[in-house]
């Protein structure tokens, strides 16, 4: 019987690690503004966007959150059928249009941000506030060394 050398498995890739935090750390948030604001995580991260941004174009809001466009619109569609977002023409590029949020959506972000604050600082709250800056920072790095991506090319 063949042992497995560590860097072998799964479970010990970095990238794997990553995902599987970064997908549990979402759920525990998104379970609050599913229930809260019937919200779904591409909702969420359209809204999160746009609440920091400002009016984006469909193709940036792909770009800010690394998604597929397909979903993407399929967000946009949701929110603006509630009422939480709507489209506006695009002066720079008369071919699109810019998603801004609505004064409900505006509301509604205002609502679901200290409690996504809340339930990030109760997950951290395992890290000292040094640990956490530092995790922030190598996370930062991480990103940047990973390069630039066109979210379109993702679907791939």
């Amino acid at each position: 019987m063949t042992s497995r050398k560590p860097a072998q498995r799964l479970a010990d890739f970095l990238p794997y690690q990553l995902s599987v935090a970064s997908n549990a750390v979402s759920t525990r948030i998104a379970e609050q503004y599913r229930k809260r604001f019937a919200l779904k995580t591409t909702e969420w991260r359209i809204m999160a966007v746009l609440g920091d941004s400002g009016p984006t174009t469909q193709r940036e809001l792909s770009q800010a959150t690394l998604m597929d466009k397909v979903p993407v619109n399929r967000a946009c569609k949701a929110l603006e059928s509630r009422g939480l977002a709507r489209r506006k023409p695009n002066a720079q590029d008369g071919r699109s249009h810019l998603l801004e949020l609505t004064a409900e959506g505006k509301a509604v972000h205002a609502g679901i941000m200290p409690l996504a604050l809340k339930i990030e600082s109760e997950l951290f709250s395992v890290l000292s506030k040094e640990e956490q800056a530092a995790m922030r920072d190598m996370l930062s790095r991480l990103r940047e060394n990973a390069g630039e991506f066109d979210a379109e090319s993702l679907a791939d």
